[in-house]
Parts: structure tokens; sequence; C-alpha cells
């Protein structure tokens, strides 16, 4: 893939397996990381920092609105979509501990997309679905992806999500994404979706909606970074209509500056099943976080909780940490990543 150092960098971002390695300031909602493509480092650097190579397993990666490079394996299909912008990937029933790979990365100023994918994983299968998008925008005009993902799980199986998202470039043009994420879990299947976006977004709306079937289960772990005058709603609707079907939310975040949070999560029981969800907030100089949990059960059978709680940095904590030598960012710093992690 002949890929630029941005884009590169932002696929390094957005498919990390583990947690991307981050310097002690890059919660301090600085508008650039210290990297070399930040920093002006040289060619030869920036190889060195942001050297990509192709996935294990199937992948798709799409670039400014055209997909750059692709696989299939014996078990996991990706399809263009006919008639609309997104792919189809079908995963074989039985397929086990197989991983796809769809990152999104927009390096043009001005691009606007919107692009829907469908996965239809079958019976007995267990995958991990690695996607994310990250924006590089230095120019002026709003950069937008609405990413809409459907989850069609079967019988048995088992999916791990992975969605991270993160944005940089100096440009006063918006950093923009909206993802739309369906899911709809039929008997006995499992999804675990883990949701980031830690960095450098200017504006997001997130929406989530889940079906869940007879003793299915689904959880989910949000994280979240507002900084600057960014602003960020995350919209859940969870229905639990399969006896023995659990759900478990949980949400992390942290607004600082002018930035603007909401979390919404409703989850409606309409049988005999188990629901929680969870929001825990730091709320740092002039942000504001607006956390509204719903829950809604439609018989006696549904036991459903909600927690929330918005707080700021103990100062105990800074102090202790201070003591150690640390400076007062460096100790919120650590703070930060302890809590979201």
């Amino acid at each position: 893939m002949n890929l630029s150092e941005e884009e590169k960098q932002i696929f390094c971002e957005v498919i990390a397996d583990n947690d991307v390695s981050r310097e002690s300031g890059a919660w301090q909602g600085e508008d650039e990381r210290a990297s070399p493509v930040a920093t002006g480092a040289s060619d030869a650097a920036r190889e060195t920092s942001f050297r990509l190579s192709a996935p294990k397993g199937a992948y798709n990666f799409r670039v400014n609105g055209k997909s750059v490079g692709r696989k299939s394996t014996a078990n996991i299909d990706i399809k263009t979509k006919q008639k609309k912008s997104g792919l189809d990937i079908y995963i074989k029933p039985g397929t086990k501990n197989e991983t796809v790979h769809i990152p999104v990365a927009i390096s043009a100023t001005g691009l606007k997309e919107a692009v829907y994918n469908d996965f239809y994983i079958g019976d007995n299968s267990k995958v991990t679905i690695i996607a994310g998008c990250g924006i590089y925008n230095c120019g002026d005009q709003d950069s937008v992806h609405d990413g809409i993902h459907r989850f069609y799980v079967g019988k048995n199986a088992k999916i791990k999500y992975i969605e991270k998202h993160y944005g940089f470039g100096r440009g006063g043009g918006g950093k923009i994404l909206n993802p739309t994420t369906e899911v709809y879990l039929e008997k006995d299947s499992e999804a675990t979706l883990e949701l980031e976006q830690i960095k450098g977004v200017d504006s997001t709306i997130r929406k989530t909606t889940a079906e869940l079937e007879d003793n299915a289960k689904l959880m989910v772990k949000e994280r979240l970074f507002t900084h600057g005058r960014q602003s960020a709603e995350s919209l859940y609707e969870i229905n639990l209509n399969g006896k023995d079907s659990t759900a478990d939310l949980a949400s992390r975040s942290i607004a600082r500056d002018l930035s603007k949070q909401t979390f919404k999560a409703t989850i409606i029981g309409n049988n005999k099943c188990r629901g929680h969800s969870e929001c825990d907030a730091i709320i740092m100089d002039d942000a504001a976080v607006h956390a509204i949990p719903a829950l809604n059960a439609k018989t006696k059978d549904a036991e459903l909780i909600h927690e929330a709680a918005i707080g700021k940095l103990a100062s105990d904590q800074i102090n202790k940490l201070m003591t150690l030598g640390l400076t007062k960012k460096e100790a919120e710093s650590r703070i930060i990543n302890g809590f979201l992690n």
C-alpha cells in the first residue's frame, strides 16, 4: 500500500492490538502528539516510527473513500457493496480465532462520507473484528466519516469488536466522526464491544443499539476523552428480548477545558433478563458532562440496574504523586491514564 506518513500514523493508532503507546502529555489536550509527523522529523525517522505491515487474517484498508488493500481468507469473505458505499463481510459457521481488520483513514480535507459495513457471523464462530477511523485534517473544511456497522451474530457465536477513533492536524476544519453500531444477537451468542475515542476528534455522535435473543450476552466498554471545545454524545438502546439475556454497559470518560459530553443509556427488559449500565466521568476545568441512564422493565422478571458518577480529580491523589517527584501535569496524566484503563 502506498500511504502517506499521516495515513500510516492513523492506521498504527486505530488498529493497534493493545493500548496505543502515549506520551505522558497525550491526555492533556495538545493539538499534536509528540510524534515524528507532528515535529517534522526526517523521512527515515518517520518510516521507522510508523512502519505498517499487513495484519494477519482478513482485512480491508480504506483511504479517502477508496479501498487500498484487501484480503479475504478461506473462512472470511469481504465483498464490496453494490448499491452503496461499504462492505459485506461473511464469516463461515464454525470459524474459530480469526481476525478481521477494517480501518479507515481520511487525510483529504473536506471529504464527507457515509460507509455501511454489514457483518454476517455464522453459527458457532469465534472472531475478533478491529475497526476504527482516523482523520488527519490540516485544511479549513470539515472532514466527516459516518460509519454504520451492523452485526448479525449467529447462534452460539462470539465476537469481540474493537473500535478506535483518532484525529490530528492543525487546520481549522473539523474532524468529525459519527459511528452507528447495530448488534443482533441470536440464541446463546455473545458480543463484546470495546469503543475508544481518546484524542483529536472535534465532534462525534455515537449511536449503539442491540437486540438480544434467549441467553444472549452483550458487554460494552467505552472510553472517551474530550478537550478544547470538542463535543461527544454516546447514545445506547439495548433491548433484552430473550429469556436469560444479559447486558453490561460501562463507560469511563474525561472531559476537560470547554468540552461537552452526553451519555444516555437505555436498557429495556422485555423478558426474564439482567441489565446493568454504569457511567463514571471525571470533569475538569470548565467542561460539562450530562449522564442520562434509563431503565424500562416490561416484566417483573427483568432485573435492571444503573449507576452514574461524575466528579473531579482527587486532590489528595495529585498531592501524593507530587511528593514522589511528579509535576502537577504529570500527576494528573498518571491518574487519568489509570482511570481510563
